[in-house]
Formats: structure tokens, C-alpha cells, sequence
């Protein structure tokens, strides 16, 4: 599993998936990339098109290419999953 988690300085939400995600590398052998928006010039705009739905707030969070959501929507997949 490849875990992609978009995000932004500051975000304490944002810092809370990427070491969930590192719980999943450790425990379920899941590898993960963190993407600065703002380093990155992604837009809301952006990230919109890309989900295909409006997007308010960071992280934002795929698992094999596909959106999950936020952290609690990334904490509850991994749970529903049995991975934590």
C-alpha cells in the first residue's frame, strides 16, 4: 500500500497522518509520501479537480491511488482495515 498524504506547514492534523502513516509502514509494510502544498504551489484549485470535490482543509489523504479524506477519515479506514 502507498500512502499519499497532502499537507501543509503548521497543520497539526497534517503531522498526526504522517505518523500514522509511518505506523502503517512499520506495521503493515505501507510505504508514504508527504506533499508540502505550499512548497509544492498546489492550489485548492488543484486539489479540487483532483478529488473531484470541493476540498476545505488539509490533509488529504489517498491509499493506492484512491481519496480517502482527512485524518479522521484515515484513522477510521485504518481501523475499519485492522491495521491499528
Amino acid at each position: 500500500m502507498h500512502i499519499v498524504i497532502f499537507g501543509r506547514p503548521g497543520c497539526p492534523f497534517c503531522v498526526r497522518a504522517v505518523e500514522l502513516a509511518e505506523k502503517l509502514e512499520a506495521s503493515q509494510g505501507a510505504t508514504h509520501r508527504y506533499i508540502d502544498i505550499h512548497a509544492e504551489g498546489i492550489t485548492q484549485e488543484d486539489m479540487e479537480k483532483t478529488i473531484g470535490k470541493p476540498v476545505n482543509t488539509v490533509p488529504q489523504v489517498f491509499f493506492d491511488k484512491t481519496h480517502i479524506g482527512g485524518y479522521t477519515e484515515m484513522e477510521a479506514h485504518a481501523k475499519s482495515q485492522g491495521w491499528i
